[in-house]
């Protein structure tokens, strides 16, 4: 299995590829967002997009009218291809691009004195699970941390398992489970699943 938790890992693959979706297509995301976003107030809302790689997620919400961003990725080399895809689409740069590992978002100034009203990662939990469930928790931890008051994070995943962690700080909803594409209509059925997490209210 490869390094998904290295940053070594990313910069090799970073080095030649330029867009890839991980699970599902940008497209097929943002209706399960939209449910979402729509309650969300486009000049104020404020949106942390964890793991964002080479994906073109980003330009889907700022499409949408939303440009108070953070995309946060590992590798220095998904900060430039984030702006140039941005400034490509745009023809400017609003949104904001940070280096930073997503189980240590305390670490990074910019993020820790931020409440984000929606956090989002599609597949970012996977590939930090590599590192085990420790690590996922440590995710869940600073984004808990970060969530403004009735904020919600949303993560797209491949395990019906992902969040059935001790300790986790959230209540965990599976809103969506998008079939996967099969090679003969005889292939049993595989789903990716999109996950609600809510803060557990306060002892």
């Amino acid at each position: 299995m490869p390094d998904f938790d290295k940053q070594s890992y990313w910069h090799q693959r970073f080095e030649s590829e330029t867009a890839f979706e991980w699970l599902i297509p940008s497209t097929t995301f943002m209706p399960i967002l939209d449910a979402f976003l729509e309650k969300l107030p486009e000049s104020d809302a404020n949106i942390l997009h964890l793991g964002f790689g080479t994906s073109d997620l980003q330009t889907h919400l700022r499409t949408r009218g939303f440009d108070n961003i953070t995309n946060v990725d590992y590798e220095p080399l998904a900060i430039e291809r984030g702006r140039h895809l941005e400034k490509a689409a745009f023809g400017d740069v609003k949104m904001r691009y940070i280096t930073a590992d997503a189980t240590h978002l305390d670490a990074v100034s910019d993020i820790s004195f931020q409440k984000y009203h929606l956090v989002i990662d599609k597949s970012t939990a996977d590939a930090i699970s590599c590192a085990g469930d420790d690590a996922v928790l440590a995710m869940a931890q600073g984004i808990h941390r970060s969530l403004a008051d009735g904020g919600v994070w949303i993560s797209v995943s491949y395990s019906a398992f992902r969040y059935d962690i001790p300790q986790l700080p959230f209540d965990v909803e599976v809103i969506s489970k998008i079939p996967t594409a099969k090679a003969r209509a005889t292939d049993p059925d595989i789903y990716h699943y999109c996950y609600l997490l809510r803060p557990k209210p306060k002892a």
